[in-house]
């Protein structure tokens, strides 16, 4: 059976990357994540390679989805983004950073690896 990431949740020790905004490095902020037991890092200031990695996942979804589509409501928008993740995003879609590989490939052969190991 194929795993979520809805089963995948994030646990005690996941780490939050964010930009220097102020939304995410109030204190409140802080509050809320280290009461959800995340971990939070912060990008350094002008190096945008920090959150390269976030931007670059952000720019596509909302290039390849969001921007093509008219949310209703926020509940239609969320449930049609978390499809555009777990099936086409995740599974589907080949990632040149990855070597032509889904992010689910990769995910696998990291867990057989580290059940070899």
């Amino acid at each position: 059976m194929e795993e979520r990431t809805e089963e995948r949740k994030g646990g005690a020790g996941a780490i939050f990357h964010s930009d220097r905004g102020s939304n995410y490095t109030s204190f409140e902020f802080g509050q809320f994540l280290a009461g959800h037991g995340f971990r939070r890092s912060v990008g350094r200031t002008g190096i945008c390679y920090d959150n390269a990695l976030a931007e670059s996942f952000f720019g596509a979804l909302k290039n390849e989805r969001v921007n093509r589509v008219v949310y209703p409501t926020r509940n239609q928008a969320r449930r049609d983004i978390i499809r555009y993740i777990e099936h086409w995003y995740n599974h589907r879609r080949l990632h040149s950073a990855l070597g032509y590989n889904t992010p689910a490939e990769i995910y696998a052969a990291h867990q057989e690896m580290r059940l070899a190991a």
